[in-house]
This record gives structure tokens, C-alpha cells and sequence, in this order.
């Protein structure tokens, strides 16, 4: 992808505005995706991605009000009270790829009366599959509205907030990591600055759950063997291949976000994150590095293979063997898996010290 010049998707977004059912929304999708393939050849990556996401967010806020209108018309009625629809995952980082999954949730407002949580139980169930129709297929480990646990009144989200700080266990923490990276997407603001604001509460409160959260991160397979060579996956359909958003990419974002939530940083976005450590570290030449490969694992990311099944891309998400035999890749990834590596050791390093100091 080269830093050439600009091109507006925007006339062609508005067209998902004026979706009104999930497969015409379905059909205002693939065009879009078809544009943003066209438009990877013309702009910065950063634009591009952004575009990717601004696709995203549209889709998102549009199924929420078709999902909304087939209520009514099924007999539910109007919302019985006020709902956000919440992206979690690479959405609310809006770091998503043109082919990512559900990652999503409801706050639902206080205002919500004794028997009325049905119709958002039924709600939830229609949007994830409304976006499943859409091409958003079904989040593996259910962080999705139509799940309990990720759909709650404001109330029960701010006691389940302060539940996961205080416990510390493996899976309360790793809950706590994923609801760090909401983002509101739909509906009343007010409920996810609300939900933002206690977050953030629970963390100065919380002190110890950046190091639950470091306890969590450091738990990382290696991708470079002794010898610094790239590891591949050995056996399946893809051996010889390299998975990049868990060899590389997922493993930057989650030591970024380790670093953020340690100073106190509530942010969604990675890149948002990693300025404001770089701020209040200063001159941190480690760091910086990382903000590089990043970018780099992104861009990898993003320009992994990928096919079209009926209108809408998929990619395994992998660098093929033959794409890895290209010198300038390897030495590119080797240069990004670096990276990984020190930022890795350097937070297992902090991790064995706040292990010792505790005992």
C-alpha cells in the first residue's frame, strides 16, 4: 500500500445508511469492500484502515435501527428503555480487518423495569444474527449482544466491572481485558460514557489489576526459535505458513494495552494507547520500535491472501510458505517478530519483579 493520493469512499458509505434489511445491508457491504479493495492501491494504510472501520461503524449502527424496526413490526414494540451497542476486539480498537468477526455487546439503561429484559435478550439474538447475514460471522468465544454476560443493564455491568478487578482470577482478568477495549457504536452515548467513566473508577480503585493484567499478558508462544528464525505452523492446512494476527499483531496490541492500563490509560485504540505511554515515558527508543512494528504487523495483517465466498472476502489470516520465501519478508517480519520479542521479555522481566516484591 503506497501514500499516494486520497480517495473518498464516503457517497458510496452513505448508501448503508438507507439499508432496510440485513441482506440489502449485506449487499451495501460487499460494494463497499469491493471500493476499499480498490482504494488499497491509492491510499496510506492508515487511511485505509480507518475507511475499513468507518464501514464497519455504519454497518454496526444501521443493523442496530433495521434490527429495532423488525421488532416493532414483529409485536415487541419500541425499545422499552435506552440501549448502546458496543463493539469490543479489533472493532473497538477500530483496528478491524475487512474480514473480521463479532466482537460486541448491549448496556442497557437503569430505567429498565421488572420483566422488560426480554425484549433486549430477543434483540440481542437479532442483531448478532443480522450481522452474521451481513458477513460478520459469530464471535467463537461469544463476546456478542446476544449473550448475558456481554448484555446487561448499566447497573449489573458496573457490579460485574468491579467483580472482575477484585477477583484477579485467569478469567476474570481476561474478561476485564476484553471490556477495555469498548467502543460505542449505536445508541445512547450517555451509557457508554457511563460505563467509560466507571472503568476507569474501577481501575484507580484497582490498583493490582495492571498487574492481573501483566500476569495474563506474559503468556505468549514464541515465534522466533533460539536461532532468531520465523516459527511456522508445523502440521494442518496451513504448515509452513505464519499466522500474523497471533504471531505478531495480537501480541503487540496486548503488551501495548498491558503498558496503558499499568499508567492508567484508558483507551480503546492501540495506536492512541502507545502515544500517550510514549508521552509519559519520553524519549523511550523501545517504544517507538514497537509503534513501528505495529504498523508493520498490520499492514501484514491486512495483506495476507484472501478469497471472495458468495460476495464477501475471508483470509485465514495466515502469510503462506511461498509468500515467506521472499527475502524482503522475512527479513521484514524477522525485524517486526524482533520487536515481539524484547517488548515480551521486557514485561516478563517487570512481571518476575512484581512477583518477588509480593512474596
Amino acid at each position: 500500500m503506497k501514500p499516494l493520493k486520497s480517495v473518498n469512499p464516503f457517497p458510496l458509505f452513505s448508501e448503508i445508511q438507507k439499508a432496510d434489511s440485513a441482506q440489502q445491508l449485506c449487499d451495501e457491504r460487499i460494494a463497499c469492500q469491493n471500493q476499499l479493495i480498490e482504494m488499497s492501491k491509492n491510499v496510506e494504510l492508515r487511511e485505509w484502515i480507518a475507511s475499513i472501520n468507518q464501514m464497519h461503524d455504519l454497518i454496526g449502527q444501521r443493523a442496530a435501527a433495521i434490527c429495532e424496526q423488525n421488532m416493532e413490526e414483529a409485536g415487541f414494540g419500541r425499545p422499552p428503555a435506552r440501549y448502546a451497542f458496543v463493539a469490543f476486539g479489533s472493532s473497538g480498537r477500530q483496528e478491524a480487518t475487512l474480514w473480521s468477526d463479532q466482537d460486541n455487546g448491549l448496556i442497557i439503561g437503569d430505567e429498565l423495569e421488572e420483566g422488560q429484559l426480554p425484549y433486549f435478550r430477543e434483540f440481542g439474538a437479532r442483531l448478532a444474527d443480522a450481522l452474521e447475514l451481513v458477513g460478520y460471522p459469530k464471535c467463537s468465544g461469544k463476546v456478542m449482544c446476544s449473550e448475558p454476560l456481554w448484555s446487561k443493564p448499566l447497573h449489573q455491568w458496573k457490579v460485574q466491572i468491579s467483580e472482575w478487578c477484585s477477583d484477579q482470577q485467569w478469567e476474570p482478568v481476561r474478561n476485564f481485558i476484553i471490556a477495555s477495549d469498548l467502543r460505542h457504536i449505536a445508541g445512547s452515548r450517555e451509557l457508554s460514557e457511563s460505563w467509560l467513566q466507571h472503568f476507569r473508577s474501577s481501575v484507580e480503585q484497582y490498583p493490582n489489576i495492571g498487574h492481573a493484567v501483566l500476569r495474563n499478558t506474559v503468556k505468549h508462544k514464541a515465534t522466533l526459535n533460539v536461532m532468531g528464525r520465523i516459527v511456522t505452523e508445523r502440521f494442518g492446512e496451513h504448515a509452513g505458513g505464519f499466522d500474523v494476527k497471533y504471531g505478531a499483531y495480537i501480541p503487540l496490541v496486548n503488551s501495548i494495552r498491558t503498558m496503558a492500563l499499568q499508567r492508567g490509560i484508558i483507551e480503546s485504540s492501540t495506536l492512541k494507547r502507545i502515544e500517550k505511554v510514549i508521552l509519559l515515558e519520553g524519549g523511550n527508543l523501545l517504544l517507538e520500535s514497537v509503534q513501528e512494528a505495529f504498523w508493520t504487523a498490520q499492514r501484514l495483517r491486512n495483506d495476507t491472501p484472501y478469497e471472495i465466498v458468495d460476495g464477501l472476502i475471508t483470509s485465514s489470516g495466515y502469510i503462506p510458505q511461498e509468500q515467506l520465501k521472499d527475502k524482503t519478508m522475512q527479513y521484514e517480519l524477522r525485524d517486526t517478530l524482533g520487536i515481539v520479542r524484547r517488548i515480551h521479555r521486557s514485561l516478563q522481566r517487570e512481571h518476575r519483579f512484581a512477583e518477588r516484591r509480593s512474596l
